[in-house]
């Protein structure tokens, strides 16, 4: 077949995002602490900064009741976002923790645990919401949030 013999090919209209509705997110993230070991990432940060000035922000889990750190249950991941007042989130950082305790002679027998807390710093000139989220490897999904005025 030449080139002038191909048919056009179909253009498909690209299907438009939709938010996902807030009760599905309530499902897969949780913000209350969930029996009694602290799952929710705590923001510490400033309430307020001058624009483009450098903001530095701490998310730990389990700060004042430490959680679980072993190889069968730990925090894996935190994620921290910067969500601009009517805009989309952007990442800031990801901090992943990997020793659980883990070795070749079995768990809970490698001595090392890394601890979930997490420092990220960003410079904005918007106002908006700082968003944590945080994964235990056996209570799923979790997340917390603080608000930024920026003047």
């Amino acid at each position: 077949m030449s080139d002038e013999e191909e048919t056009p090919a179909e253009e498909e209209a690209a299907p438009e995002e939709e938010e996902a509705p807030k009760e599905i997110e309530a499902l897969v993230y949780k913000s209350a602490d969930f029996k009694t070991e602290k799952h929710v990432p705590v923001i510490e940060a400033p309430a307020s900064a001058k624009k483009n000035t450098v903001i530095t922000i701490k998310v730990s889990v389990g700060k004042q009741v430490p959680h679980p750190n072993t190889s069968v249950h730990h925090i894996r991941w935190i994620r921290v976002y910067f969500v601009p007042d009517g805009k989309a989130p952007i990442e800031i950082g990801c901090a992943e923790f990997t020793s659980h305790g883990e070795s070749a002679d079995g768990p809970d027998k490698g001595g090392v645990y890394t601890e979930p807390q997490a420092i990220v710093a960003l410079k904005t000139d918007k106002p908006g919401k700082i968003v944590a989220t945080s994964y235990c490897n056996i209570h799923g999904l979790w997340k917390s949030e603080v608000g930024l005025k920026v003047a």
